[in-house]
């Protein structure tokens, strides 16, 4: 299982929740639940790491910290 932090949130321009991973740049993903947009984030966390390992692109670490924004 990977310890990546999640962010959430409702996307008014989309009406959709959108699922953000900050650690690996890039990778997000949406669902019409906050429980979808998750499931769809953990989808797109695999993706991205199975992409990264296939052109040996680096795979950050886990912070194991929450993420602050300002």
């Amino acid at each position: 299982m990977h310890r990546y932090a999640i962010i959430i949130y409702w996307s008014e321009q989309y009406q959709v929740f959108i699922a953000e991973v900050p650690e690996l740049p890039g990778c997000m993903a949406h669902g019409l639940s906050p429980d979808d947009a998750l499931s769809n984030a953990k989808e797109a966390m695999q993706l991205w790491l199975d992409a990264a390992r296939e052109f040996g692109d680096p795979i950050p670490d886990p912070k194991g910290r929450r993420l602050v924004y300002a």
